[in-house]
């Protein structure tokens, strides 16, 4: 341990490997259980939770509490003590005899949390797994890339220069600077490389059918870009519905885009990317929304017990979106969604979990969502402007005003003029202030200047 090292971890905070206490207590006994149980971790003694060092002295006395707690836990578990600036770092590491116990019972560690579990439930969390984890096995990848680290730590507030030790700290490369699965999956340029299933496909199909595709895209870099790039395009693949005050337009989405935001996430961060048969998939059709994910749910588990208890199959992928405040809390993420399912109103969410794990976002009512507007609302956007405003730009105002999504092409169908003349008008409003271009020409969208 050295200062650089310490004041990362500090500015990280706790999480799936650290946890801080400010003295010492009873309550150690079920953290270093969990750590245990878990994939080992460090416990910072005289770190308080406002991540804060406050201190502690490191007697003997307390030395020896700390080693009979750990020899008291059932079977015994064995700690490393170190210490640096005033703190006692207790190093707990994965054990080889699980279940490990305390006193209070068994615990495991979920995020930057201890969990209490049953001892039914922990077995089956560590069978199902064979006692690894995808995430967390080491390979023989060190090419990690600097922009992507640091554009996390930046997500992450965290300012610190990149080194081995900084991946290390993460969680995701061992001490020699080999990244495990969840380092590749976040830290290099294209996972997919190396985990083949590691990407997300978004499609739009016309109709109700999964047949004529009018959009489609693979998004195969790191994860939090496969989770933006994906939730960009279901806003530039669905509908808006305007709710239209005065002069001023509320755009209310088809589909709530932060339940969506929230079950991509949820896909990406839980599928099992030991099978390599299939990838996340995100499918929108006119009267529907499905995101699906390999893998069925992992005990203890059931459709019943979700967002009632935390179980995650990646835990370190889980911890790396957390601390970017993509995860809020444990177990949450289902309750989130149906949370906003319901003030929207208009949305069925259903949950299929067999082999895949489903989220579907249905329409109660597929309808027309584009309202007609009169060309009042747009003498209303232009009575300011002295300079004159035509027929024509008036009809392009318009139609934009109704959709703004609206192609070059299309509008040149409606008003009835050729591409070159509506892109004139186009220039001549942007002139006047009165329009202009949000992004680029594809995917992107106009804007009325005071809307």
């Amino acid at each position: 341990m050295n200062e650089k090292e310490l004041n990362f971890i500090l500015q990280q905070g706790e999480g799936q490997y650290i946890e801080f206490k400010e003295s010492f207590d009873k309550s150690l006994a079920k953290e270093i259980v969990a750590f245990a149980n878990a994939m080992g971790g460090r416990i910072f003694l005289g770190v308080g939770d406002d991540n804060k060092v406050k201190g502690v002295k490191a007697t003997n006395k307390l030395k020896s509490q700390i080693q009979d707690m750990a020899n008291n836990c059932d079977p015994r578990i064995d700690v490393m003590l170190e210490e640096f600036n005033s703190i006692v770092i207790i190093n707990v590491y994965e054990g080889n005899n699980k279940l490990y116990s305390c006193k209070e019972g068994f615990y495991f560690r979920q995020g930057a949390n201890s969990q209490k579990v049953r001892r039914d439930e922990i077995v089956q969390m560590i069978l199902s797994k064979c006692n690894k984890r995808f995430d967390e096995i080491i390979t023989k990848v060190e090419d990690y890339d600097k922009e992507t680290v640091a554009a996390y730590l930046n997500k992450a507030g965290i300012n610190q220069p990149i080194t081995k030790s900084t991946l290390f700290n993460l969680g995701v490369a061992n001490k020699k600077g080999y990244l495990n699965n969840a380092g590749i999956l976040f830290f290099t340029k294209h996972p997919k490389s190396r985990i083949t299933s590691a990407y997300v496909t978004c499609a739009r199909y016309k109709g109700t059918e999964k047949v004529n595709v009018i959009d489609r895209k693979d998004f195969e870099g790191d994860l939090i870009s496969q989770v933006e790039n994906s939730v960009d395009f279901v806003k530039r693949n669905t509908r808006l519905a305007y709710e239209i005050s005065g002069l001023y337009r509320k755009d209310i989405p088809e589909y709530p885009i932060e339940a969506v935001r929230e079950a991509i996430l949820n896909a990406v961060m839980h599928r099992d990317y030991f099978e390599k048969g299939a990838n996340v998939q995100i499918d929108i059709l006119d009267d529907r929304l499905v995101v699906t994910n390999l893998g069925s749910l992992i005990k203890p588990l059931t459709k019943e017990t979700l967002g009632k208890i935390a179980v995650r199959r990646n835990p370190l992928i889980a911890d790396l979106f957390h601390r970017i405040h993509l995860v809020e809390k444990m177990g949450t993420g289902i309750n989130r969604i149906r949370e906003e399912c319901k003030k929207h109103g208009n949305i069925k969410f259903q949950i299929e979990a067999d082999g895949f794990f489903i989220a579907s976002f249905k329409l109660k009512k597929v309808r027309e969502i584009i309202p007609k507007i009169s060309d009042g609302l747009v003498e209303k956007v232009t009575e300011k402007v002295t300079e004159k405003v035509t027929e024509n730009q008036k009809k392009i105002l318009n139609n934009i005003f109704r959709d703004r999504f609206v192609t070059v092409k299309k509008l040149s169908k409606i008003v009835g003029i050729s591409e070159r003349k509506i892109k004139e008008n186009i220039s001549k409003l942007k002139q006047k202030k009165l329009l202009k271009r949000v992004g680029p020409d594809k995917g992107g969208y106009w804007k009325i200047v005071g809307k």
